[in-house]
């Protein structure tokens, strides 16, 4: 070891990878050559809660402007039908508020708790979207019977689908995790994948067969899967797009219009061409918040689907640019605890949960500047809508839990004094990696049968049984010196035989004293 360390000629520190060098392969290092370093994130960056600070900051600032864009794309909508111009954008921040509270009961939820109710969670989903089926249950809007009224609003079952889609997913492949195959990660997946597309695809809702897509990806990606296969469903999944497509006229008129939306500006390329108005007004710095043109019932849906293009006209490139700027912020804080967290089912969850919201994220913005068709997804935690907001931000709350239960951030919060109602509101993770069964404890002592406790009659305590859990204590008596330990022969009934099952061997068995007395005494063979 001096000899290389001579011949090397770097007496500083050497960064290790983390993988111990193979022996008798170490490549020598050239004379002169500095050591290769390591990319090294700031302290800032690179501690204990960085993963939680990021999700809360991201996800919080996303949320910001969306209420914000929200309040100014749908006033003028809602004044020109004879409402208050402020009623769509207090009714975001009443469901803005009812997802805060869905996201503290999500950072307080137990993994156990998770991956136990996962499975019935998947069965009322999908209960759900065969209800939403129904004409008299299920509610038709923009052509597609995709919600349920419940009177003060709607709700839409897909949202819950993917979201438990994601979580069941992640528990089975963690329960199958030391036995995984390529069969035993697609045959659970994949069933349950075409059940749940298959009844998004009867209500219509082409963009949650999409979204639902996106869990599956991530599912299979955080699992293992070879690429190669990924490549076999590329392909198969381009063919049942054309299937589709080909199979309703209004999902040919959108990639028509995708294609070239001028060809039709007054119809299918409406929307489109609208959208491409607004980016091209705003330009870089953009026209003002709330001076936009296009929400004057110009650009449809401009405050859900198309709220990016309202973005680009009031607050103009840059504006745009951070918001892609917090979804990749997001992007990264999620795949971070998916690396940094040591329980295998918060890694798949964390996966495929963050694949679907950025992806969800990316395919929404990629439409509206023209490079993808149009499908109806929403922008996350930015557009206006009431059970998505809520959902996701009880998403963003399970990011928080798994983020809290990173082993650096457990020892970091039992090491920190906090407040008590810190302590309530954010508990810390009793460890790193929940069991999924864990052990019972010991049922304790009943009175009067341990040690120390008087017997029935008043006398002295009663001994306590073996195999209670009491301790026998054996009195070892000093032996001179030069004489031999005598070795205790245990009792016929104690010993044991080669089984272990602590049977006398049936030659050594002693029959009845009747028996004994009438047989005959046989001779015994000699030694």
């Amino acid at each position: 070891m001096r000899r290389e360390i001579a011949a090397s000629g770097n007496d500083g520190p050497v960064e290790s990878t983390g993988a111990p060098p193979a022996p008798g392969r170490r490549r020598p290092v050239p004379a002169g050559r500095p050591p290769a370093r390591r990319f090294v994130l700031p302290p800032w960056l690179d501690g204990p809660m960085t993963s939680c600070q990021l999700v809360l900051g991201a996800a919080g600032m996303l949320l910001a402007i969306g209420l914000v864009m929200v309040f100014s794309a749908s006033a003028i909508e809602a004044a020109l039908d004879d409402q208050p111009a402020w009623r769509p954008g207090v009714e975001q921040v009443v469901f803005a508020v009812l997802g805060l509270g869905a996201a503290l009961v999500a950072v307080r939820l137990p993994v156990r708790f998770i991956r136990r109710w996962a499975t019935l969670g998947l069965v009322v989903a999908a209960v759900l979207l065969v209800l939403v089926l129904v004409p008299g249950i299920g509610l038709r809007l923009n052509g597609s019977r995709a919600w349920i009224d419940l009177g003060f609003t709607t709700f839409q079952p897909s949202e819950t689908a993917k979201l438990v889609f994601a979580l069941w997913g992640a528990h089975v492949l963690a329960t199958r995790e030391r036995f995984l195959t390529v069969r035993t990660l697609l045959v659970p997946l994949l069933p349950v994948f075409a059940a749940l597309s298959f009844l998004l695809y009867r209500e219509p809702d082409f963009g949650g067969i999409v979204s639902l897509g996106l869990v599956l990806v991530g599912l299979l990606w955080a699992g293992g899967l070879p690429l190669r296969w990924f490549a076999c469903f590329a392909v198969a999944g381009a063919a049942l797009l054309a299937v589709m497509v080909a199979g309703a006229s209004y999902r040919l008129e959108r990639v028509t219009s995708f294609l070239d939306p001028f060809a039709d500006p007054s119809n299918a390329g409406f929307q489109a061409i609208r959208g491409f108005y607004a980016l091209a007004t705003g330009g870089l710095w953009g026209v003002g918040l709330g001076n936009s043109a296009m929400k004057w019932n110009l650009l449809p849906e401009a405050e859900s689907d198309y709220i990016f293009a309202i973005i680009g006209e009031e607050l103009g490139f840059l504006g745009c640019l951070v918001v892609v700027a917090l979804y990749g912020v997001l992007a990264w804080a999620g795949f971070r605890i998916a690396r940094r967290s040591a329980d295998r089912f918060v890694q798949l969850a964390c996966v495929a949960i963050t694949v679907w919201l950025v992806g969800q994220a990316a395919l929404n913005m990629g439409y509206v500047v023209g490079l993808l068709p149009v499908t109806g997804l929403t922008l996350p935690l930015v557009s206006a809508g009431g059970t998505s907001l809520v959902l996701t931000l009880f998403i963003v709350g399970l990011l928080i839990r798994f983020a809290r239960s990173e082993p650096e951030a457990v020892e970091h919060l039992r090491r920190t004094d906090r407040g008590r109602l810190s302590r309530w509101v954010l508990p810390v993770p009793e460890r790193a990696v929940a069991p999924l069964h864990p052990r019972r404890p010991r049922r304790p002592e009943r009175a009067g049968r341990g040690a120390g406790h008087p017997g029935p009659d008043g006398g002295p305590p009663a001994p306590r049984a073996a195999g209670s859990g009491a301790r026998t204590v054996a009195r070892v008596v000093p032996v001179p010196p030069g004489e031999r330990v005598p070795r205790e022969r245990p009792a016929a009934r104690e010993r044991r035989t080669p089984d272990g099952r602590g049977r006398v061997p049936e030659a050594r068995r002693q029959p009845p004293p009747r028996a004994r007395a009438s047989a005959p005494e046989q001779p015994r063979r000699p030694r």
